[in-house]
């Protein structure tokens, strides 16, 4: 067992729970049987990780990518709250730890390999990127003709939150 962080009730904080570290997860068998049965048996894949996308469960929008090792998919079903593997400061968060911007989990779905998951999630604070916006893709590369000067488009105006506020200095989840 491991303390670990989780939404207060009044969803504007955390509290320190008491989480298993690992579940066991089922050991992957023959190609059928990950393909097509009736288990979850995720493969963790470079590193110990398996990719996640997140998105909104209401809209569809897609929120965006992270990547889980053992432990932050245990946490994530647990807890009922999304935790991932941060690969650039090579530790385990929770969604919001600092920002407030938590994500509850609504649904887990993997894919027909076992090599993806796909959280559908409800904003606790209205946003998911750690530069302030609702979604990480809030930006669409301009094409035209199969052409393109790499320049961006941006499609949302506003950020949600300051993330000078929520993280001071740096702006890491």
């Amino acid at each position: 067992m491991t303390d670990y962080f989780k939404v207060s009730p009044d969803g504007k904080g955390y509290v320190a729970q008491r989480y298993a570290q690992e579940l066991p997860f089922p050991t992957r068998r023959d190609l059928q049987s990950i393909e097509e049965g009736a288990l979850m048996m995720p493969c963790f894949g470079d590193g110990g990780l398996v990719p996640c996308i997140t998105q909104d469960a209401v809209s569809g929008e897609v929120l965006m990518l992270g990547y889980m090792n053992r432990q932050a998919l245990s946490l994530t079903i647990t807890s009922g709250y999304a935790h991932y593997w941060s690969r650039s400061r090579r530790q385990l968060w929770a969604k919001g730890e600092r920002s407030g911007q938590a994500q509850q989990v609504e649904q887990i779905l993997i894919d027909d390999d076992q090599d993806c998951v796909l959280l559908k999630v409800r904003l606790t604070g209205g946003a998911s990127c750690h530069v302030g916006y609702r979604s990480c893709f809030f930006r669409q590369l301009v094409v035209s003709s199969g052409s393109t000067s790499f320049r961006l488009r941006f499609l949302e105006d506003e950020k949600v939150y300051d993330p000078a506020q929520a993280y001071g200095t740096g702006m890491s989840e």
